[in-house]
């Protein structure tokens, strides 16, 4: 497949070097080890093998998904083993890890941006890597010495694989409701007995072993989720030398079929169900990481950099439609101009059209604008990690907490537009199975809902994030939103009718988020949580267009013109939104609180 319908490498270099200025990071310690070569040299392989191994399985695995053999071995088209292996040759496992610990310790800007193409490629297998790099940084990050070296160090090396099993069949996304029991044995290690559901690369043969990162209660455990405790659980239980041994008691019990992300083993696992257990006791081998009862707060550790992943995800599933339409746009021919007098005149391509163009322009505005949010949180990781003042580092903290629901949802919701008008563009070809933005739009359709729902992130923005600290997070947020339009206001012109827009939808959010918890009943000022995330999220990316707009002032041609043109249209049409949106929220309607449900 040709790359350039994967994500844009001029706008991915406009984005890293012109606007967040990824290179300077090679001046501080931890990536003194590269330069602009090595950045450009990961790129370049990444988009070579997204396009050579990774996109030519997209569509195969959308019609040959995972299934179960007669020997209840999970059988995946051969092809991916092999795109996996040369991801793994490449060292593109260890991007960002620690060179201590195998990596190569790039910054995870870059990785991030890497990681766009495979994403673009083929989604669904892009997972299992993924979903490894998380529950090895998890363990680096919170287990012992010995756990890093047994569990983490193959991942990093691309050997092994990880999950993390959240949800329960009876819990689904309430983490409340867990059963799973972890019951402590004479050596430190437990015994875990349970179902998981919906664990996605929860089994397959594409490595040495997989690493389950699992929450479950013990017997002892307070109610709730500070009762909550997080166990590393190997399907294969190392041996004396670290290696692959005995079967662990975690049983495939069934794959669930989704109507996108074919690729993508999505699994029920059964814990102390189906096979024997080595001494004869029940239940699976599992190893404690960190404290008993605080397993939520290290979860999290892998949770908050898969929520960044699933709105990565819907960019580069947005990105890839976009190219698509727009170059299906440019090549089919359809309908003359409306002021064309003669009929026999010849068809002209559809891009001339108006509404056409209109439904690009969005599509370059949502994809685009949702690229510049992911790679900004990328950026805030980067500075949270090396920043030279402990001040920057808190201050980029604090900034990446309150955007990581919002890079998760907002692209979740709007690159999923951009898929549906890529459709559109396409005619009714677009929802044939000949041209793939009928796949992309259905490989999208699950992110809104992965990694916790577009409800779950308005939850945590509006009932956790913009009011932790006395709102620090917020005045962090709006402190430097304004530090862009005071810049706006110097440049002038557009830039600077542009700023006063969004000073003024700035102040709108953070005066919307005090009325809505003027009582602090969480009940009502929660009603509306996802009308105030939508809102949030304009606010945010009309931000980061407008940044991308003062690094393109004076400059011309691609992608500066485009970048302006885009810029325009979010002004023009989206950021209006926020206005409606607002006044819903603070208007702290009770629509829904106080319905009667038995009238729907």
């Amino acid at each position: 497949m040709d790359s350039s319908r994967l994500v844009s490498r001029r706008d991915l270099d406009f984005l890293l070097f012109e606007w967040l200025d990824v290179d300077a990071l090679t001046g501080r310690e931890r990536y003194a080890d590269h330069d602009r070569t090595t950045l450009d040299g990961v790129l370049d392989v990444s988009e070579r093998l997204a396009a050579e191994k990774f996109a030519p399985l997209a569509a195969a695995l959308d019609v040959d998904e995972p299934r179960i053999g007669d020997d209840g071995v999970v059988v995946l088209l051969p092809a991916v083993a092999e795109a996996l292996a040369a991801y793994n040759r490449a060292g593109l496992p260890g991007m960002s890890f620690d060179a201590e610990h195998g990596g190569i310790q790039l910054p995870f800007t870059v990785q991030r941006a890497a990681s766009m193409f495979f994403q673009a490629a083929s989604v669904g297998v892009h997972a299992y890597p993924s979903l490894a790099a998380g529950a090895a940084h998890l363990i680096l990050t919170h287990g012992t010495a010995e756990q890093i070296v047994t569990f983490a160090e193959p991942v990093v090396e691309g050997r092994w694989y990880g999950t993390m099993c959240l949800s329960e069949p009876q819990a689904g996304s309430s983490l409340t409701d867990i059963t799973t029991r972890a019951v402590r044995q004479d050596d430190g290690s437990y015994r875990l007995t349970g179902t998981k559901m919906w664990i996605s690369a929860g089994d397959h043969e594409l490595g040495d072993n997989i690493v389950h990162l699992v929450l479950a209660k013990t017997p002892d455990a307070p109610p709730g989720v500070k009762g909550l405790s997080l166990f590393i659980v190997p399907k294969l239980l190392p041996d004396a030398d670290g290696e692959p041994g005995e079967r662990n008691d975690v049983a495939l019990v069934g794959l669930n079929h989704k109507m996108g992300f074919r690729g993508t083993t999505n699994t029920v696992l059964n814990f102390g169900e189906g096979f024997a257990t080595p001494g004869g006791r029940p239940g699976a081998v599992g190893f404690l990481v960190g404290e008993e009862h605080a397993g939520l707060s290290s979860m999290f550790t892998m949770m908050n950099e898969a929520r960044i992943g699933v709105g990565a995800g819907a960019v580069a599933l947005g990105y890839a439609g976009y190219l698509h339409a727009l170059e299906y746009a440019k090549n089919r021919t359809q309908g003359r101009p409306l002021d064309a007098k003669d009929p026999a005149s010849p068809p002209v391509p559809i891009i001339e059209h108006p509404d056409v163009r209109r439904m690009l322009l969005a599509q370059k505005a949502y994809v685009e604008g949702g690229l510049a949010l992911v790679l900004y949180c990328a950026r805030l990781v980067d500075e949270r990690v090396t920043a030279p003042e402990p001040a920057d580092r808190d201050r980029a903290a604090q900034l990446l907490e309150v955007l990581t629901p919002l890079a998760k949802a907002w692209p979740s919701q709007w690159c999923l537009v951009a898929n549906d008008l890529a459709i559109q563009v396409h005619g009714g070809y677009g929802y044939t199975r000949e041209y793939p933005v009928e796949r992309l739009y259905r490989d999208n359709r699950l992110n809104p809902i992965h990694e916790g729902t577009q409800g779950i992130q308005a939850l945590d923005l509006l009932g956790r994030k913009m009011v932790a600290g006395g709102g620090a997070g917020l005045a962090v947020l709006a402190g430097t939103i304004t530090e862009t339009v005071v810049s706006a206001r110097k440049a002038g012109g557009e830039a600077a009718d542009h700023a006063a827009a969004l000073e003024a939808a700035v102040a709108r959010l953070v005066e919307v988020t005090g009325i809505a918890w003027s009582d602090g009943d969480p009940a009502v000022a929660l009603a509306n949580a996802t009308a105030y995330l939508e809102a949030a999220g304009h606010v945010v990316v009309a931000w980061l267009w407008l940044q991308q707009m003062l690094v393109a002032e004076g400059r011309e041609g691609a992608p500066y013109d485009g970048k302006r043109l885009a810029a325009r249209y979010f002004f023009a049409y989206e950021l209006p939104r926020v206005a409606t949106l607002l006044d819903l929220v603070a208007s702290r309607d009770r629509t829904t609180l106080d319905l009667d449900v038995s009238a729907l």
